[in-house]
């Protein structure tokens, strides 16, 4: 349905809320924010009359940080262990995978960031400007001030931890390029670069998801708009994660993991929506449908779904908190489908040999034997591996970007000039992982172990059908008070918790759970919980930023050194052992910050 403010939006402009999102409008100086003129787009001069102007900011700003999903996804994946380049790909690609950029390797080129930077920097001025002059109220303002700031953390974030040094630059400029100067704009050091986030990021004034109704959060095109905008809470978690402040990280994240406290009545939603939790329609388990029996693996259900489902359905509500749409009627095209796909694309990258053997690494849990069913032994690897990966003609694949595009049991496109997709930035399983590494590093190591294994009732099981002393964590403060109590039917007293659903990411997964002595708890469950990483998340953007964190806390270069070497080494590269010399330096972990 064509709301109101979209029909306002589009007299304004001259095209639908997706277009000015998928267009990328605006531009790089401050002076001139739209591009075309006058039957598309508005001069600076007439922009920013009133809060559909503002909107249209704000989807001109997102169209433009789509431009970058090919490059985030190069920088965090491919620097890691778990994505090689093909024999396709370019020396450039090379070089970012083998940690050998030189001086004018674009994937070194911080510009392209600092451009959307700047658009940022535009938008919150004159947000400011709007409200000041009663152009927008201050409820409007709040929430798209909120925005695009948390969006500009998100950036700077990302330099930080592919730079290492940056300019921190908060006003508009004439043109990007005054940010190399250095008189001007010093560099921060990472460490120092935090500070300055976490100070900025605290203070926005409004963290929530966006209501249903309001003009951020619509059904447009066939799309629900709630998951295009960053999330708030998350941002600021993850600073405090890697800032080491725990407590307050696993607090942001706990608020988010609990949404479906307030957003939903008691049911489905309730009890599952972001809490790793089962539910009686869209689970997203990884599953068979004759029990022990390998080639009835379940696709066109659970876990792979997680990665086709389209916005606003109940399985995406379920898992993603922030993600954005390809459709090939805008621009701009699919830069994912161009990256991964051996058919329509250039494939130009895919699978590394160690996160197939991560994967073969695992044991599923074992099949549930009946009556005339006799044991069976589990199988011996991580399903997440046929459900994340493809061989298509005779190579492989990574598929989670692909599955608007290829069709699952065809491999061949749905349609090949429909390009399709998504470009995944958050989920739940991501924001468990993120909570347990703080809660782990906060002592909490019983808990962690739980929501990472069987869940919170398998981490504190209870010895008879009278829970009340089990299933949870209530004795503990917030953000580590868990309430998982379930009695069963007959069970008295009668308990159904908020966190009974709860099952843990590895029984999700279909996987045995990892045995930890308690004396070497922290460490061992930290190792996990980045392995599990892989598994779970492999190619979505995170494993380069694991990798880094961790080492970081640790200092402990060779924590992200090995990796790079066993991926390098089983895929080949000649270099292998010298790269893992080179990053036994931390400074070596950053990009030269080439402009």
């Amino acid at each position: 349905m064509i709301t109101t403010v979209i029909l306002n939006i589009m007299k304004k402009f001259s095209v639908s809320m997706l277009s000015l999102l998928f267009a990328g409008i605006l531009l790089t100086g401050c002076k001139k924010v739209f591009d075309l003129q006058p039957q598309d787009q508005l001069d600076h001069a007439n922009a920013y009359q009133n809060v559909y102007d503002a909107d249209a900011a704000v989807l001109g700003i997102y169209g433009k940080f789509m431009g970058l999903a090919d490059r985030y996804v190069i920088l965090n994946e491919l620097r890691g262990d778990l994505l090689d380049y093909t024999a396709n790909a370019n020396e450039e690609l090379r070089q970012v995978s083998t940690h050998t950029v030189t001086a004018g390797n674009p994937y070194a080129d911080p510009r392209p960031f600092y451009e959307v930077i700047i658009n940022c920097n535009d938008a919150l001025e004159n947000f400011k400007i709007m409200v000041a002059n009663k152009k927008m109220t201050e409820a409007e303002f709040n929430q798209r001030y909120s925005d695009i700031g948390a969006l500009r953390s998100f950036l700077y974030l990302q330099l930080g931890i592919h730079f290492g040094e940056i300019p921190y630059v908060t006003s508009s400029l004439k043109n990007v390029d005054e940010v190399k100067n250095t008189a001007n704009f010093p560099r921060l050091k990472f460490n120092i670069l935090l500070d300055s986030l976490i100070s900025f990021t605290a203070a926005l004034p409004y963290k929530d998801f966006y209501p249903s109704g309001s003009n951020l959060n619509l059904t447009v095109d066939g799309y629900q708009t709630q998951k295009f905008y960053i999330n708030k809470k998350i941002m600021l978690a993850d600073l405090y994660l890697w800032k080491g402040d725990y407590l307050q990280a696993a607090s942001w994240y706990r608020q988010v993991m609990e949404y479906a406290t307030t957003a939903y009545g008691f049911g489905e939603e309730y009890y599952s929506v972001y809490r790793i939790g089962w539910a009686g329609n869209s689970n997203h388990y990884v599953s068979y449908s004759r029990a022990g029996d390998a080639s009835t693996l379940v696709y066109n259900d659970g876990w792979r779904i997680i990665f086709e489902q389209p916005f606003g359905s109940r399985s995406s509500t379920m898992e993603w908190i922030w993600a954005l749409p390809f459709d090939s009627k805008f621009k701009p095209d699919n830069s994912l489908i161009k990256l991964f796909s051996p058919v329509g694309g250039n494939y130009l990258v895919k699978p590394s040999q160690e996160v197939f053997d991560l994967w073969d690494g695992e044991t599923q849990l074992p099949p549930p034997t009946g009556t005339n069913v006799p044991p069976m032994l589990p199988l011996p690897y991580d399903a997440r591996k046929l459900l994340s990966t493809a061989t298509i003609n005779g190579q492989p694949v990574a598929m989670k970007y692909l599955y608007n595009y290829i069709n699952y049991a065809t491999m061949a496109p749905f349609d090949p000039l429909a390009k399709n997709g998504k470009w995944f930035l958050y989920r739940q399983s991501h924001m468990h992982m993120r909570f347990i590494e703080a809660a782990n590093r906060s002592g909490k190591h019983r808990l962690s172990w739980g929501l990472w294994n069987n869940g919170i009732a398998g981490a504190y099981p209870a010895p008879t059908s009278d829970v009340t002393l089990y299933h949870n964590t209530l004795t503990e403060s917030y953000p580590f008070n868990f309430d998982a109590r379930n009695s069963g039917n007959s069970g008295v007293p009668y308990y159904r918790a908020d966190w009974y659903r709860n099952i843990g990411i590895r029984t999700r997964a279909n996987l045995s759970s990892v045995a930890i002595a308690a004396s070497d708890s922290l460490i061992a469950i930290e190792d996990g919980i980045i392995k599990e990483g892989a598994l779970e998340n492999a190619f979505e953007g995170t494993r380069w930023p694991d990798l880094v964190r961790v080492a970081l806390r640790r200092n402990d270069p060779a924590f992200l050194a090995d990796k790079i070497y066993n991926k390098l080494l089983k895929d080949g590269s000649g270099n292998a052992a010298a790269v893992r010399t080179k990053l036994m330096d931390p400074a070596n972990w950053y990009l030269p910050f080439n402009w």
